[in-house]
């Protein structure tokens, strides 16, 4: 890498890490390319060189973002199998969504641009952000498949509800899609139990039960995170 190089990689992650600052502190919606040049110390130009347009600027922080918190996820299973080769799926899931919820309570501003409400007049591209926004969840849905192939996973929600032929072989597919067997129903439990991981996860970061409802709001958080694998059927 040429000094110039070096000095121009230096530059964008500055960038970025004042962007994730200004986040904190501000929230996405106010996010400013000026206001992050000015800071820099750049004319507000001179910030394109670097990210072509705000909407550029949120779209790497979302990939950012995702990647970190899969990375995260990952080492957290990785970890347990490391301890004891033979952990259950229900363990290895477990060990996914709270390295997830702790990851969440790191980086709360972070958690909000991924999965809080939407940033007005940006939509993310998923053209860039679904691989790296669907690895926790397919991480998952290999866990419950491994359940299955091993005669531990049995289906809880969706119990007796009969999935629509055209929603079938939607999750089939989806399902072949990330080198499981076409299984609907360990797709259709796996969704499930993540998206009661991210109601649980944001339910607590934003404070929806108020501040009084639970004297201990984590510990409601991680006795809540159990009942996800029991959704998942784990």
């Amino acid at each position: 890498m040429t000094p110039r190089e070096r000095a121009r990689a230096r530059t964008e992650q500055e960038i970025r890490a004042i962007a994730w600052r200004h986040l904190e502190e501000q929230g996405a919606a106010a996010l400013s390319l000026r206001a992050i040049a000015r800071e820099v110390g750049i004319v507000s130009s001179a910030i394109y060189r670097y990210v072509p347009s705000r909407e550029e600027l949120l779209t790497d922080l979302i990939i950012e973002g995702y990647t970190d918190l899969a990375d995260a996820a990952g080492a957290a299973e990785a970890g347990l199998l490391a301890q004891d080769g033979e952990a259950s799926p229900r363990l290895r899931w477990l060990a996914v969504v709270r390295a997830v919820a702790a990851w969440a309570r790191r980086r709360p501003a972070a958690w909000t641009l991924l999965y809080g409400s939407p940033v007005p007049g940006y939509a993310a591209p998923p053209e860039r952000t679904t691989d790296a926004g669907t690895r926790v969840m397919i991480r998952l849905a290999h866990i419950v498949a491994d359940a299955s192939v091993r005669g531990e996973q049995r289906t809880v929600l969706t119990a007796g509800i009969e999935v629509p032929p055209g929603l079938a072989s939607g999750l089939r597919e989806a399902s072949r899609a990330v080198g499981l067997d076409g299984d609907e129903r360990v797709v259709a439990d796996t969704v499930l139990g993540w998206t009661l991981v991210i109601a649980l996860i944001t339910s607590e970061l934003f404070e929806q039960f108020g501040r009084e409802t639970f004297a201990d709001t984590g510990a409601w958080l991680d006795f809540a995170l159990e009942t996800t694998a029991t959704a998942a059927g784990l």
